[in-house]
This record gives C-alpha cells, structure tokens and sequence, in this order.
C-alpha cells in the first residue's frame, strides 16, 4: 500500500478571511491535479497529517471530505483514504469559476470593474424576492486565467450577504469563499445556460472582436437557510471556456 508523504508542502494564509480547511483543499486539489499526490496511494491518518501541516484535526478532515465529495478521494473502512482524481462525479456541485480554476492550477486572477450599491431592478428584484427599489450590492469582475481575458461576472447580492465585502477583498479571493468565510454558504442554485455573441462592451472587457460567440449563465443562488442571496450574470468566451457535467441513471 503506497502512502502519501506527510511532507508534501502545503502553502496557506492564516491571515486570509478564506476558511482554512478551504484553503488546504485547493492546495490538494492542486497537488492531485501536478502528479504529487497520485492516483491510488493513501494518505496518512489526519493526526499525523495535523501535526505535520500545523493545523486542527476538524480542519483536515473537512478538507478531505471536500475532496471526497469531489470524486478525488475515497474513505475505505479499515484502509484508509485513497487519492482517486475519479473526474466522474455523481452530481453537479455548486462551485464558482475561481474555485474550478483554482482546482486544476488555472492561476486566477481577478479585475474588478464595479462594486457599489445599487437599487435593484426588477428581475434582480425578483430573483432575490426583494421589494422593488430595494437596496443590493453590484460587482462587475473580469477573470482572467494565467493572463487571459476569460469572464465578465455581474452578480447582485442582498445587503445581508455582501456585508462589509470590500474591493481588495474581490481581488485576491472568489466570491463564494468570500460568502464561506462570514459564515454564509451557498447552497442551492437554479442556473440558465445559453450562447449569444459579444456586443461592443462584452468584446472590449474580454478583448474579443464584436460578434464574437459567448458563452452566458443566469444563476439565482439561495444559502442554507433556503433564503436567496445572489443573482449572477456572467459571460465566458466560449472559445477558451466550456462546461461539463455527468449525468446519472437515477
């Protein structure tokens, strides 16, 4: 049985307000995705893996159970956890594009355009089940992936969910760690997948030629609590971005 080397370099923020146990399973993530953590070793049990990278027991079994959620690795009883990297999941997982490209090493970067508050319009209005001319949080991002231009983000967010959520704070994290770390955690979205072509905004934002072919998602997000929270606009350029999904026999 091939274990995983407990000196395998993890690299985290203490003083980041994204989670810990969020942070070690990017870096995870990261590790299974370059080949240093390969497929079918094991790791070490989680109070040796605590001691070696300093951090709570509770801290590093979340992480893993991230990773177990994500089809990476698998709890076998009496022998331990297992790296996988199965890329076949049993359900689609509600993640945002910083996390994704985060997880297979896409070094992401983050332009943000516009934060500020706004009064919603009617279908934020009704996506979020707010009274017309209620008060929300708008921000307009430009992701971009190892330098590349790839997504323009609109998202509008109740007073309650954006907080005290600042512009430095859009720049060097993703939204939904952002949302993690205060305690609220997206849990359910309906989302709309379509395709149009870039008109002069969305072209000069993703250094694209006018009419050029976009891929477009309409995502209305609710937390735990089953309240809603968001509704996002984006747009990817669909000659560098795709989406992908299983799907299951029930």
């Amino acid at each position: 049985m091939e274990r995983v080397i407990t000196e395998l370099a993890i690299t985290v923020d203490r003083s980041s307000p994204v989670p810990l146990y969020y942070q070690l399973a990017a870096e995870l993530r990261r590790a299974i995705a370059e080949g240093r953590l390969v497929k079918g070793g094991f790791l070490d049990n989680e109070l040796e893996l605590a001691e070696v990278w300093q951090m709570s027991r509770p801290t590093v079994r979340r992480a893993i159970q991230e990773l177990v959620d994500a089809g990476l690795l698998v709890r076998q009883r009496g022998v331990g956890t297992q790296v996988v990297n199965d890329e076949l999941r049993p359900k689609v997982r509600l993640t945002s594009l910083y996390d994704d490209l985060l997880a297979v090493d896409g070094d992401p970067t983050t332009t943000v355009i516009t934060h500020e508050r706004v009064i919603a319009d009617t279908t934020v209005s009704a996506g979020l089940a707010l009274a017309l001319g209620s008060t929300v949080v708008h921000t307009e991002r430009c992701r971009l992936s190892a330098g590349r231009r790839l997504a323009v983000l609109r998202n509008w967010l109740t007073i309650d969910a954006a907080g005290e959520l600042t512009t430095t704070q859009l720049v060097g994290n993703g939204l939904y760690a952002l949302l993690r770390a205060r305690g609220i955690w997206p849990h359910y979205a309906v989302q709309r997948i379509g395709a149009r072509t870039a008109g002069p905004t969305d072209a000069a934002l993703l250094d694209l030629p006018v009419g050029a072919p976009l891929l477009t998602v309409h995502r209305v997000m609710q937390d735990k609590s089953g309240t809603r929270i968001d509704v996002g606009d984006h747009v990817y350029d669909a000659s560098a971005y795709s989406m992908e999904m299983a799907i299951v026999e029930s």
